[in-house]
C-alpha cells in the first residue's frame, strides 16, 4: 500500500513539483520581484531618514533602469538530447504556458518542409508534469515486485540488444534487433511523437493532442501484492484532473485527444474494487480520449488496437527490405509450429490440445515450450522456430491476443487463428480487409470436438497458395513493427506512422459526424 501522505507518492510528487503560485507555470525568479524587494528597502531608508528625499528619487530611477534592462535579458534556452527529449521539467497549468516551455526545450520545427506532408494534420504533444512520465521510468526497479524493470526499459524502451541472435539473421541487421518488452509502446510513442514532422508548438493549429501519460507502466506496479484499489487508480485520476484543466481539453471536452496505453484495455477497466486492474477508462473524463492499446475492446470505439512491439527495430528502409529478403527466400521444412506453454489448472485447455495435435502431427509440427516465462520478450529458438515453419498457430493469450502472432509473421510465417478477436477485430488500421489474404481460420470448436483436423486443413493449401499468403504477410512487416530511428523509416510507414495517420484520419470524420456531448 502507498498512503497518499508517502514522501514518494505520486500526489506529494506532484505537488512538490508545482510552483509556488497557482496562476503561474513556470518558476522563475522574477526581476519585478527582485526589484519590489529593493523597493522595500528603499521605503525603509526613507522612513528613517526622510530629509534625503533625494536619495529616494534616484534609487527609484536606478530601479526602473534595471527594470527595464532585465527585461530585455533572454533566458537561455534549455537543450534536450533528441533520442529522448524529457517531458517538461516544470509543472504547466494551462497550454499557453506550455507552449513557452516546449518552445525553449526543444529546436523550432520546419514548416517549409514538413507543410506538404501534414495535409492530414499536426499533433500538439501535452508539456506534463514529470511524474506521469519520466518519474515512472526512473522508479524502473520497482515497476513489478519480482524483478528491475531497468533493463526491459532500456535503449528508449527497444531493451538489451539481442546479439545472441548474430547466428540466426543476416549479420548487417542484428544491430536492429534487440529484447523487447511486450509493454513499452508508451515509451515508443512518446519518443517518436516529439520527433514527429507533423508536430506543432502551436495548440491552436493542432488537429489532434497528444497525452504523453505512461498509464501501463504506472499501473503495472500495483497489479499485484494486494494493492488497494485506490493504489491502482491514482495516477490515472490525477493525469485527468491535469488535462480538464487545460482550455483545449475543454474547447472539445477531450474529443481530439489521444493516448498510448501500453497494456491491453482489460488492465484498465476494473468494474468493482476487488477486481483486477484499473478503472482508468471509467475516470470521468477518459470517455472521448482515443486508446491506443496492443488489445482492444472491439465494442468501444475509442479503444484502437496497435501491434505488439517486437525485437525487430529497422533502422532504415534498407533494412526493412534486407530483412523481407531474407524470410522470402528461407528455406522452410516445417508445416506449422506452435510457440506457447499449456494453462494448468484450466479445465480443456485450449493450448494443451493445440500441443497434443502437434506431437501427433508425425514431423509435421514444431513446438517451443515456453514454460515459466521463457518466451516472454521473443528467444533465438522462438524465431528460427517461426523462420522454419509455414504456418504458426495463434490460440488466444491470457486475453483474446499475443505478442507471438507478429513475431510469427515477422518471420514470414502465415498465422492460423482460432478467435476472431485475436487479430480480425484488433488491429483494421495494420492488417488487411481480407483476412484469408495473409491468415488461415480454424473453428476452435471443431478442433475441440475431433471434427476437424488442424494438419489436414493446412496441407490443402497448395504450394501457390502459401507463397501468396506469405507474399501478402511479407508485404506488411513494415506496418507490424517500430522503427529505431526517431524520425522513422524513409519510405516506408512503420506501424507508429499508421497509428498517427489513423488518429489524424480520425478525428477529421468525428468533427463532422460524431461527438460526445
Amino acid at each position: 500500500m502507498l498512503p497518499v501522505s508517502n514522501p514518494s507518492s505520486p500526489e506529494h510528487l506532484l505537488k512538490k513539483s508545482r510552483t509556488p503560485d497557482s496562476t503561474t507555470s513556470i518558476d522563475r525568479k522574477n526581476s519585478f520581484n527582485s526589484l519590489h524587494s529593493v523597493g522595500n528597502r528603499s521605503s525603509y531608508i526613507a522612513a528613517s531618514r526622510s530629509h534625503c528625499t533625494w536619495l529616494i528619487l534616484s534609487l527609484l530611477s536606478l530601479q526602473l533602469i534595471l527594470f527595464l534592462t532585465l527585461r530585455s535579458i533572454p533566458f537561455p534556452h534549455r537543450h534536450i538530447p533528441e533520442n529522448f527529449p524529457s517531458p517538461a521539467a516544470v509543472v504547466t497549468t494551462t497550454v499557453t504556458t506550455t507552449v513557452i516551455s516546449a518552445a525553449s526545450s526543444n529546436p523550432p520545427l520546419s514548416s517549409s518542409s514538413s507543410d506538404e506532408r501534414c495535409d492530414s494534420g499536426r499533433v500538439f504533444v501535452y508539456d506534463m508534469p514529470k511524474i506521469f512520465n519520466e518519474v515512472i521510468l526512473q522508479q524502473c526497479d520497482n515497476l513489478n515486485p519480482w524483478s528491475s524493470r531497468c533493463d526491459a526499459l532500456s535503449n528508449d524502451g527497444f531493451g538489451q540488444e539481442a546479439t545472441s541472435l548474430s547466428n540466426v539473421i543476416p549479420k548487417d541487421l542484428v544491430q536492429s534487433w534487440f529484447w523487447t518488452d511486450q509493454f513499452v509502446t508508451e515509451i515508443i510513442f512518446h519518443n517518436r511523437i516529439l520527433n514527429h514532422r507533423c508536430r506543432t508548438l502551436d495548440p491552436e493549429s493542432a488537429t489532434a493532442f497528444y497525452i504523453p501519460f505512461y498509464a501501463g507502466l504506472a499501473v503495472g506496479q500495483y497489479l499485484w501484492s494486494n494493492y488497494a484499489a485506490a493504489d491502482r487508480d491514482r495516477h490515472c485520476k490525477m493525469m485527468t484532473q491535469w488535462v480538464k484543466n487545460q482550455p483545449y481539453w475543454n474547447r472539445s471536452n477531450g474529443w481530439d485527444h489521444f493516448i498510448t496505453m501500453g497494456r491491453i484495455t482489460w488492465d484498465f477497466r476494473r468494474s468493482k474494487d476487488e477486481d483486477w486492474g484499473s478503472n482508468c477508462i471509467y475516470i470521468p473524463g477518459m470517455r472521448n480520449i482515443t486508446r491506443l492499446l496492443i488489445e482492444r475492446n472491439s465494442w468501444d470505439h475509442f479503444d484502437v488496437g496497435v501491434p505488439y512491439p517486437t525485437g525487430f527495430h529497422p533502422r532504415s528502409d534498407s533494412d526493412v527490405v534486407n530483412w523481407q529478403d531474407f524470410v522470402r527466400n528461407r528455406r522452410r521444412e516445417t508445416l506449422f509450429c506452435f510457440a506457447g506453454a499449456p494453462r494448468a489448472g484450466i479445465v480443456n485447455d485450449f493450448r494443451g490440445l493445440l500441443l497434443r495435435h502437434c506431437e501427433e502431427s508425425r514431423g509435421k509440427c514444431r513446438t517451443v515450450d515456453c514454460t515459466v516465462g521463457k518466451c516472454s520478450n521473443g528467444s533465438s529458438a522462438i524465431l528460427e522456430t517461426f523462420l522454419g515453419s509455414d504456418f504458426c498457430l495463434q490460440p488466444r493469450g491470457d486475453s483474446f491476443t499475443r505478442r507471438s502472432i507478429f513475431d510469427c509473421m515477422l518471420a514470414g510465417s502465415i498465422p492460423v487463428f482460432f478467435w476472431r478477436r485475436s487479430a480480425y477485430m484488433q488491429y483494421q488500421w495494420f492488417l488487411p480487409d481480407k483476412p484469408d489474404s495473409y491468415s488461415v481460420f480454424i473453428d476452435r470448436n471443431e478442433v475441440t470436438n475431433g471434427t476437424t483436423s488442424i494438419k489436414e486443413v493446412l496441407e490443402r493449401y497448395s504450394k501457390e497458395d502459401v507463397r501468396k499468403m506469405r507474399e501478402r504477410v511479407i508485404d506488411l512487416i513494415p506496418n507490424l513493427v517500430y522503427a529505431k530511428s526517431p524520425n522513422g523509416l524513409e519510405t516506408f510507414k512503420d506501424a507508429f506512422d499508421v497509428a498517427i495517420d489513423g488518429v489524424f484520419r480520425r478525428f477529421k470524420e468525428q468533427e463532422k459526424w460524431y461527438k460526445w456531448r
